[in-house]
């Protein structure tokens, strides 16, 4: 079964528009692990715009579930995680004023800072998942980000939920299952995340069974704001079995 893995920035987003802690990010992290999420995700921005490097080392040590930390490795960023220790990292391209992750990466221009991220975050044990698009990356990238010691991509799936229920949807979904049959014929295992919800997040795990987690935050916090936090990681759920 995909795990389910909800990034909680949006609760950060919430509680930092009064400047106090209402919401508390942790115990919303406690509730839905309680009601069955596998994992808890954070992307950290350089100006904690929402969550915060505070938050995320409360979260490393109250919660009993995986957590994935999300971000472009610089300096700071890798110092960071290598003192917390999760048991994931995400690496996305971002740059720093970007509002939310919008490419994947490329191998040109960026040999140095990936060559020099990834050993780094794997020589502490932690699981190394870079974030592509498959509408772009080439087999030729997927072998070099392999050999560099990556174990997991993160199949950026905007363009699919954006054509889901549309015409461009069979050609896209295509694309996608292509490019996660070619990773996984290489030893790299899948994860996917953006834009995923209610109405497209079943039909891409059953089109590409080999993914192992989705990190969803946005379209979850919305649900939950309907739903409350039980019914909607339930629901989630019900997408991923």
């Amino acid at each position: 079964m995909t795990k389910l893995s909800v990034n909680v920035n949006k609760v950060a987003t919430i509680r930092n528009a009064r400047g106090k802690n209402t919401p508390d990010v942790l115990q919303a992290a406690l509730k839905i692990i309680e009601y069955g999420a596998h994992g808890i995700t954070v992307h950290p921005r350089p100006d904690e715009r929402h969550i915060r490097w505070s938050d995320v080392e409360l979260l490393k040590a109250h919660i009993s579930v995986e957590l994935n930390i999300e971000g472009y490795p610089t300096n700071d960023f890798l110092i960071k995680c290598t003192d917390i220790l999760p048991a994931q990292c995400t690496l996305v391209p971002d740059p720093p004023h970007v509002l939310t992750s919008n490419a994947g990466w490329r191998m040109q221009g960026n040999e140095k800072t990936l060559q020099t991220a990834v050993p780094l975050l794997k020589e502490k044990g932690i699981r190394v998942s870079l974030f592509v698009d498959p509408q772009h990356i080439t087999t030729q990238e997927l072998l070099e980000f392999r050999d560099m010691g990556v174990d997991r991509i993160e199949l950026y799936t905007e363009a699919y939920a954006d054509h889901f229920g549309k015409p461009a949807q069979k050609e896209t979904t295509a694309k996608y299952l292509q490019c996660a049959q070619l990773a996984d014929s290489m030893g790299l295992e899948i994860n996917a995340g953006h834009d995923l919800n209610l109405h497209n997040l079943k039909h891409f795990v059953q089109t590409i069974p080999m993914v192992k987690e989705v990190s969803i935050g946005h379209a979850l916090v919305c649900d939950a704001l309907e739903m409350g936090w039980q019914q909607t990681v339930i629901e989630y759920l019900r997408c991923l079995y």
